[in-house]
């Protein structure tokens, strides 16, 4: 670190300071939690951010208020209003295209940060040039349409090839399901639970409960689902505390995968539950299955295809 006699950026002058006397300060209050070999592994990767919404976004600053300053961003989609209840974006970024909103606010925070943008997001012509020079990938790619999660699915086939880590997250209610795919070790993209040919016969729902186990879905979101799962227009609800548990948990457990430390598979943060009362929590335990069971012939209909009743 910079020892106090040396020089440090002025206050608002940070991108007229050198690139090492300015980095230095930036991560000088990481001392103690960030070790010297995670703040090395950060300084060097380089980090694919597919998919910059909700949690892709969530992910951007405190990766790189951590000290990660390569990336590459990707995303298709623009700014909406709807998005700002919960992705990093003002009113003035409406219409905005995600990945270079992403940019922007990581050139924000270190001047110094290379950040390249993909407009187009993950495709056929881009995912080698968004793989090739990365060492770790947040997936944060949209799965509300058959592109989407053709996009993401493609994704997932070349970090696996690539044996890149791969971090992703799911956004339900108040809880936040993130899971690693630590392609290093998993040899099959979703570990074997989604295929190519999934992704073109199986619909949206079910792809869902196969990348999300039910065991992990509040009670809250079995309900959403139950009401709403035969409407084609139906979203789902997010919230931002929601979407920022994922920056929380993905930045750190990226931290460690850089630095060649493990993290578990599966976490599963509901912040609902966490906030509740006693009393409450209990009673929340006890609607899950209540829930579940309703949910039961709405999920035997799905599997047996259309027109089943």
């Amino acid at each position: 670190m910079i020892p106090e006699s040396a020089d440090r950026p002025a206050a608002g002058n940070g991108e007229s300071a050198p690139h090492s006397v300015f980095y230095e300060e930036l991560v000088t209050r990481n001392a103690g939690v960030v070790s010297a070999d995670e703040q090395a592994a950060l300084r060097n990767a380089t980090i694919l951010v597919a998919g910059c919404g909700s949690i892709g976004g969530a992910a951007v600053e405190p990766l790189t208020r951590l000290g990660a300053q390569r990336f590459l961003v990707a995303d298709p989609g623009t700014f909406e209003l709807n998005n700002l209840n919960r992705q990093n974006a003002v009113a003035a970024d409406i219409e905005q295209n995600k990945a270079a909103g992403a940019a922007e606010r990581i050139m924000s925070i270190n001047p110094h940060a290379r950040v390249t943008v993909f407009t187009e997001g993950v495709t056929a012509s881009t995912v080698q040039r968004l793989t090739a020079p990365s060492q770790i990938v947040i997936d944060g790619v949209d799965v509300t349409t058959a592109d989407g999660w053709r996009a993401k699915h493609l994704l997932h086939r070349v970090a696996a090839q690539r044996r890149l880590p791969l971090i992703t997250g799911w956004d339900m209610a108040g809880t936040q399901y993130v899971r690693c795919y630590d392609y290093r070790r998993i040899r099959e993209p979703f570990a074997g639970a989604i295929t190519a040919a999934d992704i073109e016969h199986v619909d949206t729902w079910n792809l869902l409960r196969r990348a999300v186990p039910l065991r992990r879905v509040p009670a809250e979101m079995l309900a959403e689902i139950r009401a709403n799962h035969m409407r084609t227009d139906y979203s789902f609800p997010q919230v931002a505390y929601t979407a920022t548990a994922f920056g929380v948990l993905s930045s750190h457990m990226a931290v460690r995968l850089l630095a060649g430390r493990p993290v578990r598979q599966e976490i599963s943060l509901d912040v609902h539950q966490m906030a509740r009362p006693l009393g409450e929590r209990w009673l929340t335990r006890l609607r899950w299955p209540v829930e579940l069971a309703a949910l039961v012939p709405p999920i035997v209909r799905l599997m047996r295809g259309p027109g089943a009743r």
